[in-house]
């Protein structure tokens, strides 16, 4: 059977990768067409979910071997076939790209047909992929250009108002950590 898996992200407008592949065709093939038709490098801990109608993760497929949750059979890309999940056509599955912070591609099997081909091609790409972080662009996304990110930690965290000179220090000074008295 030949299979035909569209992709597309909701960071970018009119983003989509469509893929044809042969059902005996492994994850990590589907994997590796992904990287090439995004320009990205291979040097990320994806996974591929298959999910539910609502988009809540299933069975996941790792790129290495990870400890098994009780939920779900632990599923490698290189020795899973996409028949072995993906067996009804609509049916969804993501691709997380970037782990760190969940950025993933949405796919859906658009179509089964029978046939047969060599692995898996990218038949169709529109649009620009959404940029893959580097570890600064990443800490910038986080902290913000000026290193201290929209959190003020004197405000936000110990409420508007804070001032040092309202704590009261009375009784903390009798605690050490030294002398083990504190357990």
């Amino acid at each position: 059977m030949i299979y035909r898996i569209a992709f597309s992200c909701d960071e970018v407008n009119r983003f989509r990768r469509v893929f044809e592949a042969d059902s005996e065709a492994t994850f990590l093939e589907l994997h590796k067409a992904i990287l090439a038709s995004v320009e990205y490098p291979d040097d990320q801990m994806t996974s591929f979910f298959t999910c539910n109608d609502r988009w809540e993760k299933e069975q996941e497929v790792t790129l290495v071997e990870m400890g098994a949750s009780m939920e779900y059979d632990n599923m490698v890309m290189e020795d899973t076939h996409l028949s072995d999940l993906l067996t009804d056509q609509g049916q969804r599955l993501i691709y997380i790209f970037d782990p760190m912070f969940e950025r993933c591609f949405f796919g859906n099997l658009k179509e089964i047909r029978a046939g047969h081909m060599s692995g898996v091609e990218c038949v169709e790409c529109i649009g620009k992929a959404p940029k893959q972080l580097e570890t600064e662009d990443n800490l910038d996304a986080i902290l913000g250009k000026n290193g201290k990110g929209d959190l003020d930690l004197d405000e936000d965290f110990y409420g508007s108002g804070y001032d040092e000179g309202d704590i009261d220090a009375e009784g903390f000074q009798d605690l050490s950590f030294d002398d083990g008295t504190m357990f």
